[in-house]
């Protein structure tokens, strides 16, 4: 299996990149936008000059649980940047958005509770809300955090497009917002209940 066929396995459609667009993006912003592959994992990620973005982490289910993907995620810190990165709410029903969800706060991350993260897929047409976790070696705020986010969307996410779907995705300012009275819990502290209720 190719590194796009264990990703793609892995994510839910509304939630992948075409193999077209990751192509590219490693061809044509290879300045910017990287894959970190070994025979158990996938790393796909975006570095700019103040914040790294992880678009994708798959560890093959044979090297669950040996820390392959603590390793990973130490040698994102290594850089000594913000770390951003998309998380499905917990589906009690998915035992992987849990455990996922579970290892980013064991390494640290916090949840960006005021952004607001709306986007219609063009795969499926479905409106998708995903949430944002950061890790920040020097506890960079939530603003920041957004104003990197919108950054990361308009030069990775939204890339070509229209080019590879035949139609774009929403811009910017509808999918991203930020809020701080937004209305949510904290889904890393969620998880602490679910444990000890």
């Amino acid at each position: 299996m190719n590194w796009y066929e264990k990703l793609n396995e892995y994510f839910p459609v509304e939630e992948m990149k075409s193999k077209e667009h990751m192509e590219a993006l490693l061809k044509e912003k290879s300045d910017l936008y990287y894959k970190d592959e070994g025979e158990k994992h996938v790393l796909m990620y975006a570095e700019f000059d103040t914040f790294l973005f992880i678009d994708y982490v798959y560890v093959s289910t044979a090297a669950r649980g040996q820390g392959l993907g603590h390793k990973l995620i130490e040698k994102m810190k290594a850089k000594g940047k913000p770390i951003i990165l998309e998380v499905e709410p917990v589906d009690y029903d998915e035992t992987d958005t849990e455990k996922r969800l579970r290892f980013y706060q064991r390494e640290g991350f916090k949840h960006a509770k005021s952004i607001g993260y709306t986007r219609r897929s063009l795969a499926t047409n479905e409106v998708n809300q995903m949430e944002i976790l950061y890790w920040s070696p020097e506890d960079a705020s939530e603003e920041q955090i957004y104003d990197q986010m919108k950054k990361m969307y308009t030069q990775i996410h939204t890339y070509k497009d229209e080019e590879f779907y035949g139609k774009a995705y929403q811009p910017v300012d509808e999918v991203l917002s930020i809020d701080e009275e937004r209305d949510t819990e904290d889904i890393l502290n969620e998880l602490d209940k679910t444990k000890n209720p």
